[in-house]
């Protein structure tokens, strides 16, 4: 493919090239007629990154007891806290995030989530959004948070997309958060988390490496 999946301009911090990229979409403007559908000339550039990340950050001991929903808790808010400073380094460096849409810090973001591991269901911080409606934003967020923070570490600029995912979803507490709510909703009488749990937590690419399958009771 010419362009990765969810990288519609190219890699990160090529501005020559995502400029040239939004030029010629902003010159379709001039055709004449529609409907119009051309080609971009080139493909976008391939990032020279290792196949593989290295994370210089020290997440907690992974869980062992996958029925430990505090546990799991716990860790994952340890997780969110020591990615804060390389979240913020990448912030500076770029002027600017893609993590807002819930409204909420990242802290606060992560604790919310965390929250769903329990039955109840938390009562949403905004006055304006019911809690399953910030949900989707809190995972929007989440991820958004991840990816910021490892781009920042090291070597990992021009990490793909592909690289990036893999390395959520195998690697990091989140992750395994994420499958752990899919395995809990999967058969709920709740028709929200019912829905979370086909549509919003974990790809299906990525359904079949769960942790959890089979083990939650």
């Amino acid at each position: 493919m010419p362009f990765e999946l969810g990288r519609p301009l190219g890699v990160p911090n090529d501005a020559a090239w995502q400029t040239r990229v939004l030029q010629s979409a902003l010159e379709l403007i001039e055709v004449p007629e529609g409907p119009v559908l051309i080609d971009f000339p080139d493909d976008a550039p391939v990032s020279d990154e290792p196949a593989v990340l290295a994370c210089p950050v020290s997440f907690p001991a992974p869980v062992t007891d996958l029925n430990d929903m505090e546990q799991l808790n716990a860790t994952l808010q340890r997780e969110v806290s020591e990615l804060r400073s390389w979240y913020n380094m990448a912030v500076n460096k770029n002027g600017r995030t893609t993590v807002g849409v819930s409204g909420l810090e990242p802290e606060a973001i992560g604790a919310f989530l965390g929250a769903f591991l329990d039955e109840e269901i938390p009562e949403s911080p905004r006055a304006d959004i019911s809690s399953f409606q910030l949900l989707k934003l809190v995972i929007e967020d989440l991820k958004a948070y991840y990816y910021e923070a490892m781009a920042a570490q090291p070597g990992h600029a021009s990490a793909t997309g592909t690289m990036l995912a893999d390395w959520l979803w195998s690697e990091t507490t989140i992750g395994k958060v994420f499958y752990a709510l899919h395995e809990n909703w999967r058969e709920s009488e709740d028709s929200n988390k019912r829905l979370f749990s086909a549509m919003l937590l974990v790809p299906t690419s990525y359904l079949a490496g769960s942790p959890y399958r089979g083990t939650l009771v």
